[in-house]
């Protein structure tokens, strides 16, 4: 049994959201993840993993080629594996858990246009030129 307490285990930074693992079981592993107003992730995927998100407190939207939608608390979104998606944070201090479980956890970025020191990877190059 792995046991968490959200709110100790928080850690804001204002230059970048903060991934927190927590714990691991087999093929998966639990995240806290703290975002501050306005913080938005890569656009990226796991393809060889699902990824869930459940929304604890704030809120922002989450975008996928095919929709936006709101996630606000007690919210949750699952991404299947591949499934390119984005998080844009809303307008105050946001705190989600995640859950990621698969064969291979690693994210692909496609792009993440509000970081400048952002450079794509070989891999991410590579996956995205196979994915055309």
């Amino acid at each position: 049994m792995l046991k968490f307490n959200l709110e100790t285990e928080q850690e804001f930074n204002s230059d970048v959201h903060v991934e927190n693992i927590l714990g691991t079981v087999e093929e998966g592993d639990v995240t806290v993840a703290c975002w501050e107003p306005g913080q938005v992730s890569p656009n990226h995927c796991h393809p060889d993993a699902t990824e869930i998100y459940f929304c604890y407190q704030g809120g922002g939207t989450m975008k996928t080629p095919d929709e936006t939608i709101e996630v606000r608390p007690g919210s949750f979104v699952v991404h299947p594996p591949g499934e390119l998606h984005e998080y844009t944070n809303g307008p105050e201090r946001t705190l989600l858990f995640r859950v990621r479980y698969g064969k291979d956890m690693a994210p692909r970025f496609l792009e993440w246009p509000s970081n400048k020191n952002y450079k794509p990877s070989e891999d991410d190059l590579n996956y995205f030129n196979k994915q055309k």
